[in-house]
């Protein structure tokens, strides 16, 4: 068992029989599951805490306020960044979209360039299509490497002074690929461009600091990294923050309001219309709290380990094509994987028999598809939780498959 098996016990669903198996939970790039400390911080505050925050005068709301803003400080503190640099947003997709529009909708003219890789997840990529329909800018896509990286050998002639914006992952929810993030920030820098990065597969699996990071935007989300749906962030740099318009108006973003016109709180409760996500804040907090006691470094080795493992093992698999990286420095623990002629829907249900749960389609990448060349992939994901003897599990399960499609 490895080092960080002990916690498998933290976290109740992995105690659960599929088919009459033991659960082998391989799709954590889709959604991770929660351990019991952020279950119980939610459900702490819902039963002796559960008010509206700011602006109330009693008890309960001055108690689900100061959680809720210091899961915002504990949240900063993880990425290594100041409190008001955090606004909570529904999840790294609606924090795209308040760049995307915040920003998009009043610095970008006809003329203007967007740049993207073709591997981004659609929330990073549709939103800018968006953008670029309603501005007139253009869309430009950066291609990959023999490594499905992304290029980063011709930037000077993709990225040029017509560029405003550039927009890339940080890891790829399909390849693993780990982003170039200091070429690509430096590149867009030098033509006065903004960087946008998509942390939501990044931030879950390595120590980050925000501030060190020299991009000017990041999203990332809560239930990539053990904490709830429906809630992420968004961080930014001071004057960038102060640049964005509101996508959302309403109440608690709102400093006056007269009748025909309207101030905004100061950053970050200007981008918090209405009442927040109050109880998904918290186990936020919780989450980042759990990761900050196993230690980042220590998560990071683990999938290392993990992930190097799994691709020992799946080239031992016949027919078996991986997508990605092959050397676990330059990825993380994101694995695709075609196998013969066996469509990836097929495959997923068939392993599922056998208790494996891996994620097959497009992965909200459609263009990195077609690009791959092939219509879907199967893909299994792995995080702190997961053991070797999972994945020889996986490995079994997919040479069983092999018999029931005859391949072999």
């Amino acid at each position: 068992m490895s080092e960080l098996g002990h916690l498998r016990a933290d976290f109740p669903i992995l105690r659960r029989e599929i088919n009459g198996a033991p659960l082998v939970y391989l799709d954590s790039a889709a959604t991770t599951q929660k351990p019991q400390p952020v279950l119980d911080a939610m459900d702490e505050y819902y039963a002796n805490h559960n008010a509206n925050v700011h602006r109330g005068a009693h008890t309960l709301a001055a108690e689900a306020t100061e959680r809720y803003e210091d899961a915002r400080s504990r949240i900063a503190s993880f990425v290594d960044t100041a409190s008001a640099q955090i606004a909570f947003t529904r999840g790294a997709t609606a924090a795209i979209n308040v760049i995307a529009y915040g920003w998009g909708l009043n610095h970008l003219r006809e003329g203007d360039r967007i740049v993207v890789s073709v591997s981004e997840h659609h929330a990073n990529l549709v939103p800018w299509q968006m953008i670029s329909r309603y501005t007139g800018a253009e869309l430009i896509y950066l291609e990959l490497d023999d490594e499905f990286i992304i290029d980063t050998s011709n930037l000077e002639a993709v990225i040029d002074d017509r560029v405003r914006i550039v927009a890339f992952g940080g890891m790829s929810n399909v390849t693993g690929a780990l982003g170039p993030v200091d070429a690509l920030v430096d590149a867009a820098h030098s033509v006065g461009a903004i960087t946008v990065l998509d942390g939501a597969q990044l931030v879950p699996h390595a120590p980050v600091s925000a501030d060190d990071l020299g991009v000017d935007y990041m999203v990332f989300s809560a239930h990539k990294m053990l904490g709830p749906t429906g809630i992420g962030a968004l961080w930014g740099k001071p004057e960038r923050l102060e640049e964005l318009e509101p996508l959302e108006g309403g109440g608690e973003m709102i400093n006056i309001v007269e009748r025909y016109h309207s101030t905004w709180a100061p950053v970050p409760h200007k981008f918090e219309a209405g009442t927040p996500p109050i109880a998904e804040a918290i186990g936020f907090g919780a989450a980042v709290d759990y990761l900050g006691r196993v230690g980042m470094e220590a998560v990071a080795a683990h999938e290392r380990e993990i992930t190097a493992y799994a691709l020992e093992r799946l080239s031992e698999v016949p027919d078996l094509t991986i997508y990605g990286p092959k050397d676990v420095t330059k990825r993380g623990g994101a694995v695709s994987f075609s196998l013969g002629d066996i469509h990836p829907h097929d495959l997923a249900t068939i392993v599922d028999q056998d208790g494996v749960a891996i994620r097959a389609g497009h992965h909200c990448a459609r263009p990195l598809m077609q690009y791959l060349q092939v219509p879907a992939t199967a893909r299994a994901s792995f995080y702190l939780y997961n053991l070797r003897e999972e994945v020889d599990v996986l490995v079994g399960a997919l040479m069983k498959a092999r018999k029931v499609f005859g391949l072999g």
